[in-house]
């Protein structure tokens, strides 16, 4: 889930923010989100839910974001824009819902705002894992990530993954509930001894300054970050291990369990997407590339 370049507040849990973040126009996002919410009752009277039904009779949908850059954030325009608010525009239109609004939120307040109705959908390039699919259910993610190291140039210790970290006893920082604590932490780092940075932006600050040796964080925001850094660099991506083997993460719209019949009308949705290359294009604004397109699914990131 970003990791601003932003996060992807991707830990586990959902509390904290989010696995990459850097919360963009937050003054601004809490204006637009106060504006004029229309409500569209979410009581489900029928199986699988009769909300996409509802969407369409109102004709606007209430995404849930967390103002990470380029997951879901308010831009300078003040408009709403980011990977996930601009597919959502294109599939709820397919879908018969002209308009998109966005509420904004804390990473960690996105489960318990869906299920508290606050808004319809998820919108922030959350991760998909075990312990959310208990919360919510998961679209097919949109993008897959690998992780990816910030560096000082040339990278004077050789670092490629975490176990390259522990060995070399490097100076390691990461962002704030960035699922790459753990990642590293399984890898045998001292969690104790992570320096916890707000973001990438930091994080890429605290390597130019020598305060850490390396920071981790998603492949997309390190490579987007250091473009105009020269002092770092980022390193090749790479699969983290989680339980001994390799991982690949993957981000996804959530919904309500309750509401599977507008899960799988958007899953029809985003795999014509898929298929015809035109989410790629969609992507593409935000730094996502073809290494970043997935056939992974939410039922495989969520154990079973």
């Amino acid at each position: 889930m970003a990791p601003p370049l932003q996060p992807l507040r991707r830990i586990t849990g959902t509390s904290g923010p989010s696995r990459r973040s850097l919360f963009a126009g937050v003054a601004a996002l809490g204006a637009l989100g106060a504006a004029g919410c229309s409500r569209v009752p979410t009581a489900s009277t029928t199986d699988g839910g009769d909300l996409l039904e509802r969407l369409r009779a109102a004709g606007v949908v209430r995404l849930g974001i967390a103002g990470e850059i380029p997951f879901g954030y308010i831009d300078r325009d003040g408009e709403l824009t980011g990977e996930a608010p601009e597919l959502a525009k294109v599939i709820f239109k397919r879908l018969g819902v002209d308009r998109v609004q966005p509420v904004p939120t804390e990473f960690g307040s996105l489960i318990p705002g869906l299920n508290s109705q606050q808004f319809d959908v998820v919108a922030a390039g959350m991760y998909v894992n075990p312990e959310r699919c208990e919360q919510v259910i998961f679209s097919d993610p949109d993008y897959q990530m690998l992780d990816s190291f910030i560096v000082r140039k040339g990278n004077p210790l050789g670092l490629r993954d975490y176990r390259d970290v522990v060995e070399k006893k490097a100076k390691f920082a990461t962002g704030t509930g960035y699922a790459e604590i753990a990642y590293a932490v399984e890898a045998g780092y001292k969690e104790s001894d992570i320096l916890i940075v707000p973001d990438q932006v930091a994080g890429l600050n605290a390597v130019e300054a020598g305060r850490v040796d390396v920071f981790a964080g998603t492949a997309l925001t390190t490579r987007e970050v250091v473009k105009k850094s020269s002092k770092a660099e980022a390193t090749e991506p790479f699969k983290p291990l989680v339980d001994g083997e390799p991982h690949v993460d993957g981000g996804a719209f959530a919904f309500r369990p309750t509401e599977t019949r507008l899960r799988d009308a958007f899953n029809v949705e985003l795999a014509k997407l898929k298929k015809s290359g035109e989410l790629l294009r969609i992507l593409k604004p935000f730094g996502f590339t073809e290494d970043e397109m997935t056939d992974l699914t939410a039922k495989e990131l969520c154990g079973g």
